[in-house]
């Protein structure tokens, strides 16, 4: 199938990108990457920066894509899959109803949670019946930030996201390339590129305000006073953000 060109991603999201990549060891001399597209900015963003990597970068890797369709009303990400074939990537698409599962079992956790561990169930199944020794995520700064906000507050402990672990299993890396990039620009950058992004890619956190949005809003009203914010949050969350010893699972 021939390829058609992907939008070329700004060198300063490259370099951020770049600068995690080498920082936390992702990506290596002949991984096989699968990167979970959601159809929105951020990991639409992220599969133009592998592309860019995958063509350009001196580690030579492979690369294909994955969406899970939660089956939720009003959203509907099938349109991605003519998207990846005219990039020429292999993708894999898997349908599963979330919210009604959620609905049935979800005790004592968000429904995001809920979501976010289902979804990761079925991309380690997707990486392992297909040969993927990484799973990519395309969690950014923000995200992060708020995870460890979050953790602090209702947890009473520090943590957040990990820029890189090996599943319990041993058998798969995961990795967030984008955990020293903004949300501003990947929404910028999705934007100036014209990037199919699927409206509402979450639904059901849209019909229902969550804890996330909560912080995202009061993180907002701090970096309105202090532009600084993320930059100090990194430096306090680095420490976080990777295993303690190699080896070390999440």
């Amino acid at each position: 199938m021939k390829e058609i060109p992907w939008a070329r991603p700004p060198k300063a999201l490259l370099r951020k990108v770049g600068r995690a990549i080498a920082d936390y060891d992702m990506i290596r001399e002949g991984d096989r990457i699968l990167l979970g597209v959601s159809g929105g900015k951020d990991s639409l963003s992220l599969l133009q920066v592998l592309l860019h990597l995958r063509a350009h970068a001196p580690v030579r890797f492979e690369l294909g894509v994955i969406t899970v369709d939660p089956e939720v009303e009003g959203f509907d990400p099938s349109s991605l899959t003519h998207y990846y074939d005219h990039l020429g990537v292999p993708w894999h698409y898997e349908e599963q109803p979330i919210m009604e599962y959620a609905k049935q079992h979800l005790q004592g956790d968000s429904f995001c949670a809920y979501c976010a561990r289902m979804k990761r169930g079925i991309m380690y199944s997707t990486c392992r019946k297909h040969g993927y020794n990484v799973l990519v995520l395309a969690q950014h700064l923000d995200d992060l930030a708020e995870s460890f906000l979050m953790s602090a507050f209702h947890q009473g402990r520090l943590g957040t996201m990990k820029a890189h672990y090996v599943t319990d299993t041993g058998d798969i890396r995961v990795i967030r390339p984008l955990v020293y990039v903004r949300e501003t620009q990947t929404a910028t950058f999705a934007a100036d590129a014209g990037l199919p992004i699927i409206p509402d890619s979450c639904p059901a956190c849209f019909r229902a305000p969550t804890q996330r949005a909560h912080f995202k809003q009061l993180l907002a009203r701090e970096e309105h006073n202090n532009p600084q914010l993320f930059t100090k949050l990194l430096a306090a969350m680095r420490p976080l953000m990777t295993n303690p010893r190699p080896g070390d699972r999440h």
